[in-house]
Formats: structure tokens, C-alpha cells, sequence
């Protein structure tokens, strides 16, 4: 089966705050990345958390602690914030590409599930206007989607930033 994919990035920059809403509507899946190598980064993924919270309550959420090329021994810290939040933590490299593929792989698979089987109210109205839209019969008489309904997911990106130079 083929996907097709929106990928949004927030980049973290505050500069877009206004913008943020129109990252996460009809998102199926977020992944979080902070900056290994930057403390205050990852200070900032409660705050990002909690606003993607706010428009999307129920869609899976990645984390991913970028630049382990640059740190490669942050692979044996702990993060607590991604275990509090029941976030399966990625160690990756965008730089030398690390994990990557299999991050986006897991994304896209959390995204497609949920998709077909979500939990939050208004993705279910959605799920559902859609099957009359198309014309497709998307469920059964217990509520469950069919692979009729589109094939199309979006994932939404947040890059953390702390708004300081390197």
C-alpha cells in the first residue's frame, strides 16, 4: 500500500507560533526532537507538549535526541520526560542519517493505525465525514474502519529550539 505523507516542521521557532495550529490540525502523528547537544532544548519539549496536547490530544508522539554524531555517549542517559510521557525515545544523526529511516518508519506506522483506528472524538466525526464524502463504507457495524478509507496521513514535526546562537 502507498502512503501519501505531509510532513510539517515547526523548527522551533517562535517566530511561527501563530502558524503552529495549522501544523498539528489533521496530524496522525508527531515526532519531538530536541538537541542532544543543547540542555535547553530539550527543557522546552514539556512546553511544546503540551501545546500539541491542546489541538491534538490523542495522536501518537515520537521523541528523537538528534545529534548523537556530535555525543555519542548521550546514547546511555536517561530521559525522563519521554518515559513520563510514554514517548518511545529515538537516538539519532540527521547529520549522518543514525536511526533516522527507522524513526520515520515507526512514525508513519503509529500514524497509519491511528489513522484507522483513532480514539480522540473529533478524529472519529472526521473519520466519518469522510466515508460520505468519498462514498466509501469505511465501517462496520462495530465501528471499525476498512483499508477503503484514504490512504493519506500527515506527521507533524517539532524541532525544539532554545533561540540561541550556537
Amino acid at each position: 500500500m502507498i502512503y501519501v505523507l505531509d510532513i510539517w516542521d515547526t523548527a522551533g521557532q517562535e517566530k511561527f507560533n501563530n502558524l503552529h495550529p495549522s501544523y498539528y490540525h489533521d496530524a496522525h502523528a508527531c515526532i519531538m526532537v530536541f538537541d542532544s547537544t543543547r540542555k535547553p532544548t530539550y527543557k522546552s519539549l514539556t512546553r511544546w507538549y503540551t501545546e500539541l496536547r491542546e489541538y491534538r490530544p490523542e495522536i501518537p508522539c515520537l521523541c528523537a535526541a538528534n545529534k548523537i554524531d556530535a555525543n555519542p555517549t548521550v546514547t546511555k542517559k536517561s530521559f525522563h520526560l519521554p518515559q513520563k510521557l510514554k514517548m518511545p525515545l529515538y537516538f539519532v544523526s540527521a547529520s549522518d542519517g543514525t536511526n533516522v529511516v527507522k524513526l520515520f518508519n515507526d512514525a508513519i506506522r503509529n500514524a497509519v493505525l491511528y489513522k484507522k483506528n483513532p480514539t480522540d472524538f473529533f478524529d472519529k466525526v472526521m473519520q466519518e465525514l469522510e466515508a460520505l464524502d468519498t462514498g466509501d463504507e469505511c465501517f462496520d457495524s462495530m465501528g471499525n474502519c476498512f483499508d477503503s478509507c484514504s490512504d493519506s496521513v500527515e506527521i507533524s514535526s517539532v524541532t525544539v529550539s532554545d533561540n540561541t546562537k550556537n
